[in-house]
């Protein structure tokens, strides 16, 4: 038995050894290299394994992948932290000038993008004689609705986008992370008849407002109180363990209160990398916060992204749940294209760049670890193999096709508007 330290250990090493060779041959964007490299590599031993079978290698990558605990490890760990950090990077003051668009994105485009998603896979089900029914095609739209705030931002950045667009796309798949979550709750009690099952639209919508709010206010609570703290101290080194307080204690708490953790985090992050820098740090902590968070964010991101391509393993692939992940890619695409027009679009007519900030939110709306690991959640049944087979398939084009093409569609969509 490996302690944890061990298992530690070896996804750093293995998280160094990818790096290293994606900088020197892969020469890809580091998120992507480790995925293709730690899929690739699971891939290629699990291959082996079918034709050596005497050799076990399928089941060690197995119980390799297992002992991860990839939902726990994200849902309860990481994501606290990588959702904080990417909070600190935001401008407050653009992301407010965009607040309702933002908020359309997060809230509405996420809900329809539930539902549409859910009757794709409905139709896609019946088509294929999967026997989906609608509560978990529901789940799925729920777990891939979710936009990742790791992959893209980094891009769009390159691109040189205008600000108030950055500020959209952060603002939206930071904020959407926590609708997703409870959204996600709220999808799996319906299918699994737990909790909710005999609730109506006007208490599951109530439920969901009070997780949502109540996550905003809990954040701006503890993140208020925090600026008064470090107002009151001039050392980094205390400051930097009280942001790690705010980030941890903040999210642990909102799950005993029962509102979004992953909102309460964003929202305090938001505070203290504003007003917190702006009117309570030295300009020597400020940097020293800023580095301290971005080790933290790079370590955590390139240590996500190696687990999301070794679960490969933990996926049973059989013909028609490709074949179903094979259809739901372009669908989920076009179906995030739709619900961005339809909650977006009519706030931004008098924009013009309107068409271009459309194409731009659609291709770059990426899937991430979050969706893997709500799908790796769940519980085991005969929905749970197809459901997690085209989750995954849709996070990886995601992260793969969209995320290494994202900046050329963006130069394309942004000059072209400036032509036209």
């Amino acid at each position: 038995m490996h302690s944890s330290f061990d298992l530690l250990a070896l996804l750093l090493v293995t998280s160094a050894g990818l790096a290293y060779l994606n900088y020197r041959v892969w020469k890809l964007p580091l998120t992507v290299g480790l995925l293709v490299g730690a899929a690739a590599g699971a891939s290629i031993l699990i291959a082996l394994d079918a034709v050596l079978p005497g050799l076990g290698l399928k089941l060690v990558i197995r119980n390799l992948v297992g002992s991860i605990d990839f939902p726990a490890t994200l849902l309860n760990g990481f994501l606290a932290f990588l959702l904080f950090a990417g909070a600190l990077h935001v401008n407050s003051r653009d992301m407010f000038e965009r607040k309702w668009t933002i908020l359309a994105l997060a809230t509405l485009a996420t809900v329809l993008s539930t539902g549409l998603v859910a009757a794709a896979l409905l139709a896609v089900s019946r088509l294929l004689g999967l026997g989906i029914p609608l509560s978990w095609c529901l789940v799925l739209g729920a777990l891939i609705s979710p936009t990742d705030p790791v992959s893209v931002l980094d891009v769009l950045k390159r691109v040189g986008i205008p600000r108030d667009l950055q500020a959209t796309v952060a603002g939206e798949s930071l904020f959407n992370d926590g609708v997703g979550v409870v959204l996600f709750m709220l999808m799996l009690s319906l299918a699994t008849g737990t909790q909710i099952d005999h609730f109506g639209p006007v208490t599951i919508a109530s439920l969901f407002l009070l997780e949502a709010v109540g996550g905003a206010l809990l954040g701006l609570g503890l993140g208020y109180f925090t600026f008064l703290m470090i107002r009151q101290v001039d050392d980094y080194n205390v400051e930097l363990i009280i942001s790690l307080a705010l980030a941890s204690g903040t999210y642990s708490l909102a799950g005993m209160l029962g509102v979004s953790g992953p909102i309460a985090v964003v929202v305090a992050g938001i505070l203290i990398g504003n007003h917190g820098m702006g009117g309570a740090m030295s300009e020597t902590t400020r940097q020293h916060l800023m580095t301290f968070w971005r080790l933290i964010e790079e370590t955590l991101n390139a240590l996500l992204f190696l687990m999301i391509g070794l679960e490969i393993a933990a996926i049973d692939l059989e013909w028609w749940n490709f074949i179903a992940t094979a259809a739901m890619i372009p669908l989920v695409l076009l179906i995030r294209g739709l619900s961005v027009a339809v909650s977006a679009l009519p706030l931004n007519l008098h924009l013009p760049r309107r068409y271009a900030s459309l194409l731009i939110l659609t291709w770059g709306g990426l899937r991430g670890g979050l969706s893997v690991a709500m799908a790796l959640s769940l519980p085991d049944g005969p929905n749970k193999a197809p459901i997690l087979t085209i989750a995954y398939g849709i996070v990886v084009f995601s992260i793969v096709v969209q995320g290494l093409t994202l900046e050329p569609v963006a130069r394309h969509a942004l000059s072209g508007q400036a032509d036209g």
